[in-house]
C-alpha cells in the first residue's frame, strides 16, 4: 500500500521519507504552547508562514516570542498572506523588525490578490522541528472567541526527514515574497538522524504547480479506498470527479462518513455543503454536523493505513485557487490513532440523514441552490 498510494505524490514531485516523529494536536492551547516552545528553544532560526496572522493576544504572544529570539541573534523570519491579514495593522510586525526579525507579506499577482490566497500553515524551527495543518494564529482557534466557541482543529509536528519537504516550501515562498531571497545551503537543512519509522510526504499545490496534486492524492485515496474513508472539512464543495469518486465508493458498500461544522463561519459554504451532501445520502454516505464549537480539520483516512493532514479543504478553492500543503502518512499505526478523533468527534456531531434532509424548509432548498450556483467562488 504504501508505494501504491505514494507514486503519485512521488510523479508530481514530492519523494518520501521513512525516518519521522510525529505529535498531532486537536486543541489550540496545546498547539501554540508546543510552537511557542519550540520558537524559545531556537538555536539558529525561525520560519513561520501563516495564512492569518491576527493583531489580538495569541498574535501578540507570538510577536514576542519571535522579537526575543531575533534579539538573541537568532534569524526570524515571518511570511503572511496579502489577503488574509488585510486588516492586521501595519506596525504589528514593528517590535519584530526592529528586533533584527523581517515579515513579508505573500503576494499574487494584483488581478488575482482577491481568489488566489496563499493558506498554508507552516512552522520550521532550526531545520530539525517542523509545523503543518489546520490552525492559523489567532484567539479564536483557542476556543476564545465567543462566535464560534471550541475550536476544533488538526495540527501536526515533525521530527525527523520530511522536516525538510516543510522547509523547501517555506524558503520558494519566502523567496517569492520578499527581496530577501535565501540560498539553500547546509545550514537550513541540518543533519538530524530520527530512528522512529513513520514514512511521510509533504504535497504542496497551487495555482504554481503543473497538476492538482492535492486534490489528486484525495481522489487517489477515495479511488484505492476498500473499506473506510473517514472525511473532516469545515467546507465540503467538491468538483466532479471528487463527488461522483465518492458516490461510487458508498455504492460500492465502502463506509464513507464526512463530518462538516453544525455552525459554520460563513452561511454560503453551510448551504452549498448541504447541497452536495444530499446527493451523498442518496449513495449512502454517512453525514455528520459537528455541534460542539466549530470544526476546522482538515483531515482524510482511508482503510486505517493512509492518512492526510493539512490546509486543504475538500472544496474547489482549495482545488486549484489556494496555495496548499499537505502531510500524508503511511503508517497504520498512526493512522489508527488518527482516526480515533474522528469517531470521538462523532460523540459531538449529529446525523444528517435523509428524512431531516428531505424536511429542509423551501427558504433552506432555495438558499442551498443559490449557493451551489456560487460555490466555486467561495
Amino acid at each position: 500500500y504504501l508505494y501504491d498510494f505514494a507514486t503519485l505524490n512521488i510523479n508530481s514531485g514530492s519523494w518520501l521519507t521513512y525516518y519521522n516523529k510525529m505529535e498531532h494536536f486537536t486543541d489550540g492551547v496545546q498547539k501554540f504552547d508546543s510552537l511557542i516552545s519550540d520558537i524559545e528553544n531556537a538555536k539558529h532560526f525561525v520560519h513561520l508562514e501563516y495564512y492569518i496572522f491576527r493583531g489580538d493576544e495569541l498574535g501578540k504572544r507570538i510577536i514576542d516570542a519571535l522579537a526575543n529570539k531575533a534579539a538573541e541573534g537568532v534569524e526570524v523570519r515571518v511570511l503572511y498572506d496579502y489577503m488574509g491579514n488585510r486588516t492586521l495593522p501595519k506596525n504589528f510586525f514593528k517590535r519584530l523588525t526592529d528586533a533584527g526579525g523581517q515579515a513579508a507579506a505573500f503576494p499574487v499577482p494584483p488581478f488575482l490578490r482577491i481568489n488566489c490566497r496563499n493558506h498554508r500553515k507552516i512552522a520550521v524551527i532550526d531545520g530539525v522541528v517542523g509545523y503543518v495543518g489546520g490552525f492559523n494564529i489567532g484567539m479564536e482557534y483557542l476556543g476564545m472567541v465567543k462566535r464560534f466557541g471550541f475550536w476544533r482543529d488538526t495540527h501536526v509536528r515533525f521530527e525527523g526527514e520530511v522536516v525538510a519537504q516543510l522547509h523547501i516550501r517555506f524558503l520558494m515562498d519566502w523567496n517569492y515574497s520578499s527581496n530577501d531571497r535565501i540560498e539553500k545551503n547546509s545550514y537550513y537543512f541540518p543533519k538530524y538522524k530520527c530512528k522512529e519509522y513513520l514514512p511521510a510526504q509533504i504535497v504542496c499545490s497551487g495555482p504554481d504547480t503543473q497538476w492538482r496534486n492535492v486534490k489528486n492524492s484525495y481522489f487517489k485515496m477515495i479511488n484505492e479506498a476498500e473499506k473506510t474513508i473517514l472525511i473532516e472539512t469545515p467546507y465540503f464543495s467538491p468538483d466532479d470527479g471528487i463527488l461522483e469518486a465518492l458516490r461510487v465508493a458508498a455504492l460500492s458498500d465502502i463506509d464513507v462518513r464526512i463530518i462538516i461544522p453544525a455552525h459554520p463561519d460563513h452561511p454560503f459554504v453551510y448551504w452549498a455543503s448541504m447541497s452536495y451532501l444530499g446527493e451523498l445520502l442518496e449513495a449512502g454516505v454517512k453525514c455528520y454536523q459537528y455541534e460542539t464549537g466549530f470544526i476546522h480539520s482538515k483531515t482524510v483516512y482511508i482503510d486505517g493505513i493512509v492518512a492526510t493532514v493539512g490546509t486543504a479543504n475538500m472544496d474547489i478553492r482549495s482545488f486549484g485557487l489556494n496555495f496548499e500543503v499537505n502531510a500524508f502518512i503511511y503508517d497504520p499505526k498512526t493512522v489508527r490513532m488518527l482516526e480515533e478523533d474522528f469517531y470521538n468527534d462523532l460523540k459531538e456531531c449529529t446525523e444528517i440523514t435523509k428524512e431531516w434532509y428531505y424536511a429542509r424548509s423551501r427558504s433552506f432548498r432555495f438558499k442551498e441552490a443559490l449557493s451551489r450556483l456560487v460555490s466555486p467562488m467561495l
